[in-house]
This record gives C-alpha cells, sequence and structure tokens, in this order.
C-alpha cells in the first residue's frame, strides 16, 4: 500500500499513516486503504493490539485532505463521509485493543480517527481540534457523535462551534487523551501499554471492550444485563479457570486465550 504502513511484532500490530509531505492528511485512496488493513487485522486471530500512528513527528493526521474535498459536490461529500465513519466504526468495533499514538497534530479527520480508538495516548507537542466550521463545512467522520460522549456534550460543542485547537494538556484534562508522554517516549510507552494488555485475560479484554461499547448505546437496565451476560460467558473459558486458579497459587497466569 502506498499510503498506510502495517508493521506486525509478535501479537502487536503496528499500522501507520504514511503521508508526512501532507501531515498524513486522510484523501480517499488513504481511508480505503487503511479500511483494508483494519479489515485484515480484525480477520487475524493471532493480533491482540492495534497500535495506530502517523509518520514523521509533526502530525497523526492533521485532517481530511482538503485539496481533494475542495471540488466535491453533495452527493460526493457525503460518500467520502460514509467512507470514512465505516473504516472508523471498523476501528472501534474490532475485537482487539486499538490505541492511538497521537504524535503531533489531530485535526478534523485525524481527531476522529483517534477517537475511534479505544485508547489516546498523546505527545506533549500533539494538538487535537476540530477545526471544520473555519472551513464552511461540519465533522463529517463522526465527530460530531463521538466527541460529545468523549468529553460532554458543552464541551464538545464549544470545540467544534468554536473551531480552535487545543494542546495536550487540554486534552488530557478534557479526556480526549489518557496520558502525555514526551515524543521520543510516545511508541516506547505505548507498546509498552501493549505488552500489558497482552498479559491479562485476551477474551475478558475483548469483553470488556465489548461491554463498554455496546453498553453505552443501551438504556441502563438493559446495559447492566448485557454486562451480567458477558461476565457470565466468562465463566465458560479456560482463561476464566487458569486466572483464577494462578491467583490462589500465587503465580502469573499464562492465558491462551480460549
Amino acid at each position: 500500500m502506498e499510503n498506510v504502513l502495517l508493521k506486525v511484532d509478535g501479537k502487536i500490530a503496528e499500522v501507520t499513516i504514511n503521508r508526512p509531505k501532507a501531515l498524513n492528511a486522510l484523501n480517499s485512496q488513504t481511508l480505503r486503504e487503511l479500511g483494508e488493513v483494519i479489515n485484515k487485522l480484525t480477520e487475524d486471530e493471532e493480533i491482540k493490539v492495534v497500535i495506530i500512528t502517523g509518520a514523521g513527528e509533526k502530525a497523526f493526521v492533521a485532517g481530511a485532505d482538503i485539496t481533494e474535498m475542495q471540488s466535491l459536490n453533495a452527493i460526493e461529500g457525503r460518500k467520502l463521509a460514509r467512507l470514512a465513519q465505516k473504516v472508523f466504526s471498523a476501528i472501534e468495533t474490532m475485537p482487539q485493543i486499538v490505541i492511538a499514538a497521537v504524535n503531533g497534530y489531530a485535526l478534523g479527520g485525524g481527531c476522529e480517527l483517534a477517537m475511534a480508538c479505544d485508547i489516546r495516548f498523546a505527545s506533549a507537542n500533539a494538538k487535537f481540534g476540530q477545526p471544520e466550521v473555519t472551513l464552511g463545512i461540519i465533522p463529517g467522520f463522526a465527530g460530531t457523535q463521538r466527541l460529545p460522549r468523549l468529553v460532554g456534550r458543552g464541551v464538545a460543542k464549544e470545540l467544534i462551534i468554536g473551531g480552535d485547537m487545543i494542546n495536550a494538556e487540554e486534552a488530557y484534562r478534557i479526556n480526549l487523551a489518557n496520558k502525555i508522554y514526551n515524543l521520543e517516549e510516545l511508541l516506547p510507552k505505548t507498546r509498552e501499554f501493549a505488552e500489558k494488555v497482552l498479559s491479562r485475560g485476551t477474551l475478558a479484554v475483548s469483553f470488556a471492550k465489548t461491554a463498554i461499547n455496546n453498553g453505552m448505546n443501551m438504556d441502563t437496565e438493559s446495559a447492566y444485563n448485557y454486562e451480567a451476560d458477558l461476565f457470565g460467558l466468562c465463566f465458560a473459558t479456560e482463561d476464566q479457570k487458569e486466572g483464577m486458579k494462578a491467583f490462589i497459587e500465587k503465580r502469573k497466569a499464562e492465558f491462551k486465550g480460549c
């Protein structure tokens, strides 16, 4: 692929948006390539954690490609939005844990890509924002839906309607970023967390992600029942037996993902 790089190291996959000269802006080709990679990884049962980052030291993804969008008509604009929404939804719902290593600008589509990930680690020089209104459009890659779910409706409206960038510290304060690291530490710390995830019960981690994502879209009682169903299902796994046995025997569990 031309614009998306994939590196696999054991059970961890690293996906890099690779358009550094364009600050890794998302054009339709890049979105299609990213979708292909995500679909491939979703089907790979050996991969347990996916890291998404951007090439270079300036940008994670600086936004959608304005050069490509400038000439779109209404139908073409909607088609682009639906393409990105489907790719980002595939990221959000894949069984693996997905970590965004935000190494610089995460604006517009870049912020929306980061929000589709389960966890966002940011470099100290990272900038987040939804500046679409400064271009006469609104966020179209699900930003108007994911941002309020992450930071609250009022803060999301301020960011989207104001169209301003915020730094990593502010992103952390409003719960848009989980952690902040120096740029040179970002990927090592992200990989360190990925290794921690690998040491946990594989099915339990996947069930927990599913319970959180799906439960957020249910009424409270339905969400409680859904959690109880997945909790009960854990007791049909070898991982649960191994995890509890290891606890009682005061040793490290050896999970097999079954």
